[in-house]
């Protein structure tokens, strides 16, 4: 893998992170169901997982 690509997964994982953090950040505080809240927060949970994963990847790859 090169060094573009590594930084590439990095950068995936950082976006992922971002955006689910911040979801669920903005998801507790609003008033919504709590099949809502549940729904978005197990897909946030996957979510965070998946790109904590691709951000090993690219750290172990750039590392390499």
């Amino acid at each position: 893998m090169t060094r573009r690509q590594a930084n590439l997964l990095i950068a995936a994982c950082v976006w992922t992170l971002y955006v689910w953090i911040t979801r669920v950040w903005i998801m507790s505080g609003q008033h919504e169901s709590a099949g809502f809240k549940v729904v978005h927060g197990v897909l946030a949970a996957i979510s965070i997982a998946f790109g904590l994963a691709i951000g090993r990847m690219g750290w172990r790859a750039r590392r390499s």
